[in-house]
Parts: C-alpha cells; structure tokens; sequence
C-alpha cells in the first residue's frame, strides 16, 4: 500500500480543493481542477495558455504514473521493477484549447453588502463576507470561453443564488487540522505547559475558520500558512495565560502569602543576576 503524507503540502492543498468545491456550483465534474490562475480572464494570452497546458500535462502525467504506481503494488502490472515517472510523460502540445480550465479571481458574482466595513479599503469590504477567496472557472465552449464554476454559489448560474454555508470542510482536512495541532503541541517550546490541551483547542477552533481562506493564487504552501495560524493561537493563549497568573499572584503578595512558584524562581534569578552584575561592576 502506498504511503500517505497527510501532512504534506501536495495533500493539504487536494483537500482544501475538494473542500472549497463543496461550497461551488460545477457545470460538470471535468472542470473542477483548474490548471492557471489569473486575476482577469483578459490576462489570458497565449502565453499563459501554454503554461496551462504545460501545468495539465505535469498533472495529468503524476496522475496515471501514481495510478501505476498503486497497481503495481498490488502486483497487478505482472512486473518487478517500479513504473517510472518519465515513462507517463504528456506532451503539452497535445492538449487542446478546450481542455484547460482557467480559473480567475473575482467579485463580480458576490453580492455587494453597503455598510459592511465602516471604512472599506479593499474590493472585499464592498461585497458580502465570504469564507475564502471567490473565484469563477472558464473553459473554451463552442469557440468562447465559458463559465464552469462559480465559488460560493448554490443553484445554476441563471436560477441559484449566493450562499456561504451549504459546503463544509471534508472530513479529510478537518483531520489534518487536528493532526497539525498536535504534532504542533509536542515541540519543547510548548509540550510542559500544564495548559496544552486549552492551546490545541484553541489553534484548532482558529484553523477551522481561517483554513479555507487560503489562497492558490498567492502560494502553493499551506503548511506554512497553517502552522503560522497555530503559533498565534499557542501563543495567544499563553499570554492571556500568563496575565492570569500575574493578576493571582499579585493577590496572594498583597494577602502575605506566597506567590506561584515560578515568580518565586524568576524573583531569585533576578536577584542573583543583579548580584553577579555588582560584583563585577
């Protein structure tokens, strides 16, 4: 059986794929994975639609070599060694114009929201709040470039409507956030906090709010992205954490009784630091 890496970034960005597809409308199941981004379907140039091809026969080509792959070890292919990449190789050339699927970052399909930021600065704040970026996919029709999706909408084109709550987040992803935080909370820096539980409640409370509002068309690493939303999360908790623990112990000094053992340690490392300072000084 091959090995999944659940945990890679080829996996995470498959699943918030899937995930983001579950909150679109899709003209048929073949124009769902795009192959370029672009800010305006006018940014198309010929150019840009080598690249498309380009990045489809690269996808094309893992596909049926991974597809190969799973078959030979189940030892259906009748041979010993392992099928090689190179031998799947899809010639770009020979992808037609009607093949790709352009993807393009827009607003126009969202529904405008007065009022909704008091001092908007972005084309966002215009519009109604949407869980991830909106997009539209295009894909040559009869000669014309067609709109195949559309983000963040329930219903056909022509009778549905704007909706942000009718997909979800798959099951899939919603494990790698869990797996992500606590594989995060196990490092040195953070693993002996008596309140660890309370950090990976709260990373992954944040994860499955921000974690579809990655954005393709900017980077193709989520790790990152994630792991930097459960930093904050740990370390947000550990500051308000720390700000309790100040409040009580000022309580008990003012009361005479002792304070928390580690103000009591930083009090005689302070100290003993001032000393050794005097001493040389």
């Amino acid at each position: 059986m091959t090995k999944v890496h659940y945990l890679s970034n080829k996996e995470l960005l498959k699943e918030i794929h899937n995930s983001k597809m579950t909150y679109s409308w899709i003209m048929e199941d073949k124009y769902s994975k795009f192959d370029i981004i672009l800010e305006n379907l006018s940014e198309l140039t010929q150019e840009k639609i080598i690249e498309a091809k380009e990045s489809r026969a690269a996808r094309l080509q893992k596909e049926a070599h991974e597809a190969e792959v799973a078959r030979w070890e189940k030892g259906l292919t009748g041979k010993k060694t392992k099928p090689r990449g190179a031998d799947f190789a899809v010639d770009p050339q020979s992808i037609a114009d009607e093949d790709i699927v352009v993807r393009i970052m827009t607003f126009d399909h969202i529904p405008e929201e007065p009022g909704r930021k008091t001092n908007p600065k972005t084309v966002a704040d215009h519009h109604a709040r949407c869980n991830f970026p909106p997009f539209q996919q295009y894909a040559m029709i009869d000669g014309n470039w067609t709109e195949v999706v559309r983000s963040h909408w329930e219903g056909s084109p022509s009778n549905g409507h704007f909706s942000t709550s009718h997909g979800k987040t798959n099951e899939r992803l919603a494990r790698m956030y869990i797996k992500l935080c606590e594989r995060y909370s196990t490092r040195g820096n953070w693993r002996g906090y008596t309140y660890v539980d309370e950090m990976r409640g709260q990373a992954l409370l944040q994860l499955s709010q921000i974690g579809l509002q990655f954005n393709e068309a900017k980077s193709n690493n989520p790790f990152a992205y994630y792991t930097a939303a459960i930093n904050n999360s740990f370390t947000r908790v550990l500051n308000l954490e720390k700000r309790s623990q100040n409040i009580r112990d000022d309580l008990l000094e003012e009361e005479g009784l002792n304070p928390s053992f580690t103000r009591t340690f930083n009090a005689e490392w302070e100290a003993k630091q001032a000393n050794e300072a005097n001493q040389e000084g």
